[in-house]
């Protein structure tokens, strides 16, 4: 009988079990979003939530103890130093499943996103706004016409030559294409 046992097995003995979530965790601390099957990111977001909540109080014995899961020094000190900064303020919750409504293509497995909830802020770019808009003159006008034009030219593939080419490759014509 299974009462009381929370673990999901994903058919796999404990090593080959501890070293997958190793893996996907690390990975969802370094690029902040992973894809994969939506069962392993349930078992995962598990682990995630529990590093994050130990990484808000900093101390020695707490990066030992997120060491001795995630083993990478550098993934330690972000973290500790980035992302528990940023869910400071949060009480669990930290990472969400999205499924995509994919499925693999080896076995149909339903693909979902495993990502952190608050990603880092991007810089926004100021964009500079005329108050007048600029009037082109008929030069300038002219001028982008010839550039549309000798970008078009360029872009165009040459036509038909892909048949004439196969027909030269096969002589008799009721092997042509």
């Amino acid at each position: 009988m299974r009462h009381r046992v929370k673990k999901l097995k994903l058919s796999r003995n404990e090593g080959e079990r501890k070293a997958l979530l190793r893996a996907l965790v690390c990975s969802l601390l370094k690029e902040e979003s992973i894809v994969t099957t939506v069962v392993k990111a349930k078992v995962a977001r598990r682990e995630v939530d529990r590093l994050v909540t130990l990484a808000k109080t900093d101390n020695l014995h707490h990066r030992r103890l997120a060491y001795r899961f995630l083993q990478d020094r550098r993934l330690v000190k972000k973290l500790f130093e980035d992302i528990a900064l940023r869910f400071k303020d949060n009480h669990g919750g930290v990472t969400r499943v999205l499924k995509l409504g994919k499925f693999r293509r080896g076995d149909g497995a339903p693909l979902g996103i495993l990502e952190l909830v608050v990603k880092k802020e991007r810089k926004k770019v100021k964009r500079i706004r005329k108050k007048e808009p600029h009037v082109k003159t008929k030069k300038e006008v002219k001028k982008d016409i010839e550039k549309r034009e000798k970008i078009e030219k360029k872009e165009r593939p040459p036509r038909g030559r892909f048949r004439e080419n196969i027909r030269k490759i096969f002589k008799k014509e009721r092997d042509a294409l």
